[in-house]
């Protein structure tokens, strides 16, 4: 602020007040207007996260709040980490993970690849890809839902076409072994369109000259390719598998709208069973251990793989 926009606003104050405000800085001042955004911002993240790793270590439960609180230090965790049906979740986080992040990249690459090759139509078909990622995953889990209903669901009907068997006689979401697949066609399906738009700005951030400079050189498409594409859109395609990897790792909603986390448990991910055991068993502390272990294991996850992004950047 100006020396006159300050006397102004000392003017306006008391004389007591105007005396200090006339001799703050600009820092000060710009301080005095973002510190209390700042702070608010730091009492809903920091707080919640200080509170859940207290109760982390305790039996509180939030539907007996008559009950007396104990310490229990590090049994929470211990509980956790030697269940055998945590390990089964997280193992279907993983599965989901893993092929999830594998097909978007693949298919969101492809597509960006061929969207960048300039061609009649190509904003058109750049918005229709883009379309599911637009619609909420309630929207989407009751549409697949219907879609993927034996008897008049349509993605029966076009499998059934191709390998020639009867529609009904296999279901995707009521099959412990299709279940986990169909979730991730439907995750696939919708958010591959955000691989597609990173990938794409980092196509078209790559210098003309620089593909001009390698066919004097007499390089040919494929070697293009492999020494000048990818390497240029590598750091483009990690920060999209990063944000991705840490969006599925806690997916819910989707994933609740589809299978519920069946059938039995084959489709329950971490997020899902971290839900139950604080909701619907009510055993708060036991959760909040749960919610500390995923978070320690997403920021680890994440540091590292930010290292390996950043080092990459450095080439």
């Amino acid at each position: 602020m100006t020396d006159t926009a300050m006397d102004k606003l000392a003017q306006r104050t008391p004389p007591r007040v105007g005396r200090k405000v006339r001799g703050l800085s600009d820092r000060a001042i710009a301080w005095l207007f973002v510190g209390p955004t700042i702070f608010l911002l730091l009492a809903i993240n920091i707080f919640p996260l200080i509170w859940t790793i207290y109760l982390s270590f305790t039996n509180y439960r939030a539907n007996r709040l008559n009950r007396e609180v104990e310490w229990v230090g590090l049994r929470n965790y211990e509980r956790i980490l030697t269940d055998s049906d945590i390990w089964l979740n997280m193992q279907a986080t993983a599965h989901f993970l893993f092929w999830t992040l594998f097909f978007q990249v693949l298919i969101g690459f492809a597509l960006a690849y061929l969207i960048n090759k300039k061609f009649r139509g190509n904003d058109l078909w750049t918005t229709i890809i883009v379309l599911p990622m637009m619609l909420s995953p309630a929207v989407v889990g009751n549409f697949w839902t219907f879609l993927y209903q034996p008897q008049i669901g349509l993605f029966n009907y076009v499998v059934a076409f191709f390998i020639g068997a009867d529609p009904s006689s296999f279901e995707m979401i009521g099959s412990v072994t299709l279940a986990p697949w169909a979730i991730v066609i439907v995750d696939t399906w919708m958010w591959t369109p955000f691989i597609m738009l990173i990938c794409l700005a980092g196509l078209r951030s790559i210098p003309e000259y620089i593909y001009e400079a390698a066919e004097i050189d007499r390089a040919s498409k494929w070697r293009q390719f492999w020494t000048l594409t990818v390497p240029m859109v590598l750091p483009f395609l990690m920060l999209a598998v990063l944000f991705r990897g840490i969006e599925n790792f806690k997916m819910f909603d989707l994933v609740v709208q589809l299978t519920g986390g069946g059938p039995g448990s084959i489709t329950e991910l971490a997020s899902i069973n971290l839900k139950r055991e604080a909701f619907e068993k009510w055993r708060t502390g036991y959760s909040s251990a749960y919610a500390v272990i995923l978070f320690v294991t997403v920021f680890g996850l994440a540091s590292i793989y930010v290292k390996a992004l950043n080092k990459v950047k450095e080439r």
